[in-house]
């Protein structure tokens, strides 16, 4: 069911050119025991066809940050904009990749899987959604496998099915929480390639989890460092302003040692 997001305008000294705001949120979430504050104060903007990284220790909220974008999550404070409208709700408009490998449905094909979202939500018509996934499938390498089931696939294929049917959706923003962390070294960084030349081929925008610095070089136009808990922001990143970051390059070992350095070293804040 799509979502009916609220109409209150970005308020007044956000960017207002931004896709997607987030502005001065704190998210909290209860236990048996407390309130846990997963992050205090967060504010950042991701424009159309960023690859926007959240980069972080584990504990600092990127995740919940995610599921509050995703409409998952109520900021305690704070509010989230998208396209200028306040984000209250999840709604086909912003499509999320988990880690797991399970979110697939184990009764449907790697075709019916792609399809579901589009036949739930009647986004596209009823004549274009198996048109549509076959398309998709093709696009991320899996037109031989379509009429396979979840558990016929390796881990990275599942991963594959899974952002195949959240860009079928054509969203205005896919979300991906650590999606390629349970996955070998080797196919894993198969897997950012792959992303990287799905997004080449038609640019999307991009809000991608990880507690990887390498993945976060590799992955990610602009990267938004977070505290440890509760997660505030550090320092936002223009990876482009140290050249085209290849693994081994020296943009690369730059980026790679500043980041380091404000995970690890002093905690004097910056920000480009």
């Amino acid at each position: 069911m799509s979502a009916m997001p609220s109409m209150a305008p970005v308020p007044a000294g956000l960017d207002t050119r931004a896709q997607l705001s987030v502005d001065n949120v704190t998210l909290q979430y209860k236990t048996r025991e407390q309130l846990i504050t997963a992050t205090h104060g967060v504010s950042f903007a991701v424009h159309q066809h960023d690859r926007f990284i959240l980069l972080g220790p584990s504990g600092c909220g990127k995740s919940s940050l995610l599921k509050s974008v995703a409409g998952f999550l109520a900021p305690a404070a704070g509010e989230i904009y998208l396209d200028g409208r306040a984000v209250r709700e999840p709604g086909p408009d912003r499509m999320m990749v988990f880690q797991e490998f399970d979110q697939l449905m184990p009764w449907k094909t790697v075709l019916g899987n792609i399809m579901f979202p589009m036949q739930m939500t009647r986004r596209f018509p009823a004549s274009e959604v198996r048109d549509r996934a076959v398309r998709v499938a093709a696009k991320v390498g899996l037109e031989r496998f379509k009429d396979a089931y979840p558990h016929q696939l390796s881990g990275g294929m599942k991963q594959r099915v899974a952002i195949a049917r959240a860009l079928a959706m054509e969203p205005a923003i896919l979300l991906m929480d650590e999606p390629f962390a349970a996955l070998d070294a080797l196919t894993r960084r198969r897997m950012q390639e792959e992303l990287l030349q799905l997004w080449e081929q038609a640019p999307f925008t991009l809000m991608f989890v990880t507690h990887s610095i390498d993945e976060a070089i590799l992955l990610g136009s602009r990267i938004l460092v977070l505290t440890p808990h509760p997660g505030q922001v550090r320092a936002e990143l223009d990876a482009s302003a140290f050249g085209f970051a290849e693994q081994g390059s020296e943009g690369f070992a730059a980026l790679h040692k500043r980041i380091n350095h404000m995970l690890f070293g002093h905690q004097e804040t910056a920000h480009e």
